[in-house]
């Protein structure tokens, strides 16, 4: 999984249970989300609805049995006149048993959804398939975004332990007389802007934390230690800008296209609507008749029989016509919802590219600016100590390389952040193992 972001070095299996906080690695993140984030278990769950709901369809081409009982106390009989005699007709008590069995042999309905079954399923596994590709890519964001903020932290107490010696040095010189206190009062103010910096990070990690671990499912008691090397995620943001898009990679697409097959069975059925429902009957009838409620059951009177029904429709109103032309009409509203969405997604792959690239372009230039900042402030402190330059060129290098440090590892998430767009955007996000 993920071969695009990893080495082979860095592949670890799938975590089947939390992960310990020594060995949490990108891929062991993405592997235990696929298994237990909240969207995709409720993604299983509707494909294993939507494959009972099937079956349920289906279930029409099985035998249907149904059992019914009846009992009547005939408070009024009826009475019929014959010649000059007045005849009642019937007992006091009746009751009957029925089991009747019943066989569909064609149906409009039932051979739509025996044709629609396929699509079914394969439009659920779509939507599976999706919310695991969207879990890949939101875990992997998360899981740089943690790892890169930490290592601003990093820096920044690098930068609190310099800043401290200088704020020490600077009043120590102060207060033998060799300088005035404005340099150790400018140190004092920059050690408290990282300070007010570091706590600010601090607590953004604590936030991002809990966004990743809510994005894999972790269990909120759960210890998180991301482990990576910074070296292999710099090696990592490399990626083919020269690939052609291929829409049929998309699931978007491919499931609007697996609801137009959908919508041309509709279309058929509506069509079918017009032949016969036709299905084979069998019943067997016990009956009992008594004038007596203590008797009724001692006597049964039972009658069977078998047949063939044909129900035709012959005049609904112009209903079926309506139904045909509307699903006629959905058909065309998807082709246009089909051609759009190429579009779409040709504007997400531009736009995909074109950050991609823009992004790598200024991470690239922070590297650059990265070693010489270090440079200019090397220098720069050399010469400090030397007594040739001002206290306030140092805070200003200083400065200036803390910002590029800090920029430098934004400009490294964002490069990661856009190659995951970019190959969403293609299509070329793997989620198998």
């Amino acid at each position: 999984m993920l071969g695009f972001l990893f080495s082979p070095g860095l592949a670890l299996g799938q975590a089947a249970t939390p992960p310990t906080a020594e060995s949490l690695t990108l891929e062991q993140c993405v592997d235990y989300a696929l298994e237990n984030r909240a969207a995709v278990e409720q993604a299983l769950l509707d494909e294993a609805i939507g494959d009972r709901e099937i079956k349920a369809n289906l279930s029409g081409w099985f035998p249907q049995l149904n059992a019914t009982y009846g009992g009547t106390h005939n408070i009024k009989l009826q009475q019929q006149p014959f010649g000059d005699q007045i005849i009642t007709l019937g007992q006091k008590y009746t009751s009957n048993v029925l089991l009747e069995a019943n066989q569909t042999l064609y149906s409009s309905e039932l051979l739509l959804a025996s044709k629609a079954a396929r699509f079914s399923r394969l439009q659920l596994d779509q939507q599976t398939l999706n919310t695991k590709i969207n879990t890949v890519v939101e875990v992997s964001k998360a899981f740089y975004d943690v790892l890169l903020t930490q290592e601003q932290l990093r820096i920044l107490n690098v930068n609190l332990a310099r800043q401290e010696k200088q704020y020490n040095d600077a009043k120590s010189r102060y207060e033998v007389g060799l300088v005035d206190k404005t340099d150790y009062q400018r140190a004092a103010i920059t050690l408290a802007n990282i300070r007010s910096d570091i706590k600010r990070a601090q607590e953004g990690i604590k936030a991002k934390v809990a966004y990743l671990k809510q994005l894999m499912g972790l269990p909120i008691e759960q210890e998180v230690e991301l482990v990576y090397a910074y070296d292999k995620m710099e090696q990592a943001v490399l990626v083919d800008t020269s690939e052609v898009i291929e829409f049929a990679n998309r699931v978007e697409l491919q499931q609007l296209q697996t609801q137009q097959q959908l919508l041309q069975l509709n279309t058929a059925y509506n069509k079918w609507s017009f032949l016969p429902t036709v299905s084979a009957f069998g019943n067997y009838n016990w009956l009992f008749f008594n004038d007596q409620f203590s008797k009724l059951y001692s006597q049964s009177y039972p009658t069977s029989a078998v047949g063939l029904r044909v129900s035709v429709p012959i005049f609904q109103g112009t209903r079926r016509i309506q139904n045909l032309r509307i699903a006629q009409l959905q058909e065309d509203r998807l082709d246009i919802e089909i051609e759009n969405t190429r579009k779409a997604i040709n504007t997400e792959y531009q736009t995909a590219l074109a950050n991609y690239k823009s992004d790598y372009t200024e991470w690239r230039t922070l590297q650059t600016n990265l070693e010489m900042a270090q440079e200019v402030y090397d220098i720069i402190k050399l010469q400090y100590d030397e007594g040739v330059k001002a206290y306030v060129d140092l805070i200003v290098a200083e400065s200036e390389l803390r910002t590029t440090q800090l920029n430098y590892y934004n400009s490294l998430y964002n490069v990661l952040a856009s190659k995951l767009d970019y190959q969403r955007a293609l299509g070329n996000i793997d989620i198998n193992p």
